[in-house]
């Protein structure tokens, strides 16, 4: 369903070291002229959402989302976060884009056209 990189785990222990370890969603944010993308932000668990341990960090997705998604992988680049999917998500535009992005910030991440 969800796995993370040691990585990722490792830059997720940094950016909690001082602070209190809050669920982690992944989501649909919008990117740009490539289109939706899978990012990262900060949030709580809601009614419909699947929930994933992976270490120290809870994972919350959307039941919906996940099953159009498959198994989702979150690592981490010298660009910032990546989360891909088992199934192709949202549309392509006409240039290439980062799927990076960093937590708290769901709008991270994006495109250069």
């Amino acid at each position: 369903m969800i796995t993370v990189t040691e990585s990722a785990q490792n830059e997720l222990t940094k950016y909690f070291a001082d602070k209190d370890v809050q669920p982690i969603r992944v989501h649909l944010a919008d990117g740009g002229c490539a289109g939706p993308r899978l990012a990262l932000a900060l949030d709580e668990l809601r009614d419909n959402d699947k929930s994933v341990q992976q270490g120290d960090f809870t994972f919350l997705i959307d039941t919906e989302l996940a099953e159009a998604t498959g198994a989702v992988a979150i690592d981490m680049t010298a660009y910032g976060f990546t989360v891909e999917s088992e199934n192709q998500i949202g549309g392509g535009g006409g240039c290439s884009c980062s799927s990076s992005g960093s937590c708290g910030s769901a709008g991270s991440g994006g495109c250069g056209c």
